[in-house]
């Protein structure tokens, strides 16, 4: 399936609002991005977009529930169902990448022509935000894709941040060691299971693209680029072609980051851009940072990550989150002894040093998809005195030089094991049978 494909599914069912009425996408198309996702949580499509041609889609994948339908499994499965689905320690299917020509409809345009959206009040200039990097390890050729903002400079450069240990960090300072550029493609559009691949902490040696495949479920084609040795979703509907200049830095930001602050201007990556090729009839795909659609896939993969490495070492491990956000994990346990809960706080912070600074672990009888009700946890299971433990001076996410993330904080919000009969929640009989249409017209 195609991002168009997926788009026109979720037309067809009601869940993308059209507009159809003239944005300007200078703050403009982000301001009323922004409030209408708070208000609906919907996809959006602008069909006229001040200054270029293409049509804009933003909040694709911006709710669980629409990744979940990605990959064929309900949105409370996401940690239980991950692994086995992305089959990481399986072989890809066979022809998993078949190569196929290059479509009749692929034509050649330049970076001006695409929508340059301007996001954020203090944001240096536009950036493209959703597209995703695909390059090649520069001894092994292991496929990597990953999302890095970008800013533009002009049609023949962009200005992109690598952070620290990400694997095409990881490559470019590779590359410039042996003393060459390293060529890489820009993917706006590409096959939706590619978006939940290149948001997730896979391992360095595993091919993203290939697990995009798996995760599809059938070979996902591609084609050569025009300008670079490399291969890239066929179906892709914009592709920008380029190189990363070895032992190149040039000033880049101030940019909205997804944790709501600026990240000021600092020496960044430079690439040169070669080409751009779209589809005729192509569709932009933009995401707004810090919304749903930016944060969601970073928060599933985390707490799958945090799932799985946890249950191999503990029982009674039943679910994993991030909530309210990706620094935050809770997890539900069925508890099966004294100081249960205190060994699964422990152990997500050794599965995960750098994205839990907070975990809070609750009972099976909790949602931990509403923080009310895990507030609620904490604030009627839990002694501050007794079941908080603070460890000080703990380096967490990794681009702190301030040391702002330091500690971890750890609650234990689950019943007292020896009296969890007096915990027991009380339930109002029929309450979940209820149908508000049958009593009420406004519902």
């Amino acid at each position: 399936m195609s991002m168009r494909e997926y788009v026109e599914r979720i037309r067809s069912r009601g869940d993308l609002l059209v507009v159809d009425r003239e944005i300007d996408p200078f703050h403009e198309l982000a301001a009323v991005t922004h409030v209408a996702m708070k208000r609906w949580g919907k996809a959006i499509l602008f069909t006229n977009v001040k200054g270029t041609r293409f049509p804009v889609v933003t909040n694709l994948y911006g709710s669980r529930d629409r990744l979940a339908e990605l990959i064929g499994i309900r949105a409370d499965e996401f940690c239980r169902q991950w692994a086995n689905l992305a089959g990481l320690g399986g072989a890809a299917p066979k022809d998993a990448l078949p190569l196929v020509p290059a479509g009749d409809d692929l034509v050649e345009t330049k970076l001006s022509d695409l929508p340059l959206i301007t996001y954020s009040d203090r944001d240096a200039a536009p950036y493209f935000t959703s597209a995703m990097f695909i390059a090649r390890e520069p001894e092994t050729g292991v496929g990597n894709l990953s999302f890095h903002r970008s800013m533009y400079v002009s049609d023949g450069e962009l200005r992109c941040r690598l952070a620290p240990r990400h694997h095409l960090t990881l490559y470019h300072e590779k590359a410039e060691k042996l003393g060459r550029p390293l060529e890489a493609a820009m993917l706006i559009g590409p096959p939706p299971t590619s978006f939940l691949t290149a948001a997730s902490p896979l391992p360095y040696d595993v091919d993203e693209l290939e697990v995009a495949a798996k995760l599809a479920g059938h070979p996902i084609p591609v084609r050569k680029c025009r300008h670079i040795d490399l291969e890239v979703p066929a179906d892709t509907e914009i592709v920008i072609e380029g190189r990363f200049l070895p032992n190149e830095r040039r000033p880049e930001g101030p940019f909205g980051e997804f944790m709501g602050y600026y990240v000021p201007e600092g020496p960044n990556a430079v690439f040169e851009v070669l080409g751009v090729t779209v589809r005729r009839d192509a569709v932009f795909h933009s995401i707004l940072c810090g919304s749903a659609e930016e944060v969601l896939t970073l928060e599933l993969s985390v707490a799958a990550n945090i799932y799985q490495r946890i249950s191999a070492a503990l029982p009674g491990i039943l679910d994993v989150t991030c909530q309210p956000f990706v620094l935050h994990t809770v997890v539900k346990i069925a508890q099966q002894y004294e100081g249960h809960a205190r060994q699964v706080l422990l152990s997500v912070i050794g599965a995960e040093p750098t994205w839990a600074k907070a975990v809070t672990v609750v009972d099976e009888d909790v949602d931990i998809y509403d923080m009310d009700d895990v507030m609620w946890a904490v604030l009627t299971r839990s002694r501050p005195d007794k079941d908080v433990m603070i460890i000080p001076e703990t380096p967490s996410f990794y681009r702190d030089p301030q040391r702002d993330h330091w500690g971890k904080l750890l609650i234990d919000a689950t019943k007292p094991f020896g009296r969890r009969e007096e915990f027991t929640r009380k339930v109002i009989r029929g309450a979940r049978d209820v149908r508000l249409s049958d009593w009420f017209r406004e519902a």
